[in-house]
């Protein structure tokens, strides 16, 4: 008995006939790559770039004259300060706070743990900002320029409710490599030559004895850095934070230290983009890092905000929406106490223009274009 088979190939005249047949049709579609998609494909080409970046060498620490570290006072260290030569030393306690070393939820936070997977996110746009932004090269016999608004409150000795004066200017210029005194200047006050020998007075703690004291050793760091210094620092992520808890080591709470100390860099320095970003992605490795929707930097500008919370207040760094461009930092109370009750406004800048200019104060012309970020 003969049997067909169960399939045949086709004879040749009709695959012939088949393959014309296909030509006339139009190629399959290839769907377009989604915009998010090409951020994120954006993104990891950057992080490859600063990876390979993050293996040069960092150069030696060469000593340089002893000068004033520019201390940023914030209205969180209402009571303990002094003023000597224009320079005021604040006493930060270091107690654990309310925030002080955990992530979101109130768990401790281990040496893996990160912020808030949104303040993740929001930190790395920002940091991709950064790293695209052009910025001109500072020679070493230079002046780095930031002018801002700023306003800290304040409270007398007496106590009650901390008040909030109204917000000024501050220009500051800072030499590039430390080398020449810089100069501080705030309208209301006398000017302050920024690298002298003047003495500082320390306080302990309120009604403690002011002792004598030192702000720096003579050498660039995290805490007293040269924009020479600043550019040298490490653009991975990871080998960043670890020099920046280092150097900012001891007390309770290292991890507010740290966002404390990167708050610094971007408020008054001028980092290279490439540090910059580092610096973004640095601080979205610290635990207990969050977002705030709105907030306002001391010029009005509405933004959203990166904070962290300790000590019963709140440290926020405020953002434009749209190009992410740092624009001020906001101090808020998270606890009611002496200084007032939760949600009052301690502390405000804005950063308003940066330049390298070739002297101490002077100040960019209009057609310049200062810098900005």
């Amino acid at each position: 008995m003969t049997t067909s088979p169960r399939g045949r190939s086709p004879h040749p005249s009709e695959e012939s006939e088949r393959l014309d047949l296909a030509a006339l049709l139009p190629p399959p579609s290839v769907p377009d790559l989604d915009p998010h998609r090409g951020l994120l494909l954006k993104e990891a080409l950057l992080r490859e770039a600063a990876a390979s970046e993050a293996s040069r060498a960092r150069p030696a620490r060469a000593p340089r004259p002893p000068r004033w570290r520019l201390a940023r006072v914030l209205g969180p260290a209402l009571a303990c300060t002094v003023a000597v030569g224009g320079v005021v030393v604040v006493n930060l306690p270091d107690s654990a706070g309310p925030g002080a070393g955990t992530a979101r939820g109130g768990a401790p936070a281990g040496p893996a743990a990160h912020g808030t997977p949104e303040a993740a996110r929001l930190l790395d746009r920002i940091a991709l900002a950064a790293a695209e932004q052009k910025q001109p090269a500072v020679r070493a016999d230079q002046f780095v320029y930031v002018e801002s608004r700023v306003a800290y409150a304040a409270q007398s000795a007496g106590g009650g409710p901390a008040s909030m004066a109204p917000a000024h200017r501050r220009q500051v210029w800072l030499s590039s490599d430390g080398s020449r005194p810089g100069l501080l200047r705030e309208e209301g006050r006398p000017d302050s030559v920024l690298g002298g020998d003047a003495p500082v007075q320390h306080l302990d703690g309120p009604g403690a004895t002011p002792r004598p004291g030192t702000l720096s050793d003579g050498r660039p760091s995290v805490g007293d850095p040269t924009h020479a210094y600043v550019a040298s620092l490490p653009t991975d992520p990871d080998t960043l934070l670890a020099l920046i808890r280092e150097e900012t080591g001891g007390g309770q709470d290292p991890d507010q230290r740290a966002f404390d100390a990167i708050g610094g860099l971007l408020a008054e320095t001028w980092a290279p983009p490439e540090v910059g970003a580092a610096l973004y992605r640095a601080a979205a490795r610290i635990p207990g890092v969050t977002v705030v929707d709105g907030a306002r930097d001391a010029a009005g500008r509405e933004g959203v905000a990166v904070a962290r919370t300790a000590h019963g207040r709140q440290t926020q760094w405020v953002f434009d929406r749209v190009t992410y461009a740092f624009l001020g930092e906001r101090t808020v109370l998270t606890e009611a106490g002496d200084a007032g009750p939760a949600g009052t406004v301690v502390g405000t800048s804005a950063v308003l223009a940066r330049a390298a200019v070739d002297r101490a104060g002077e100040v960019p012309g209009a057609g310049e274009g200062p810098g900005r970020r």
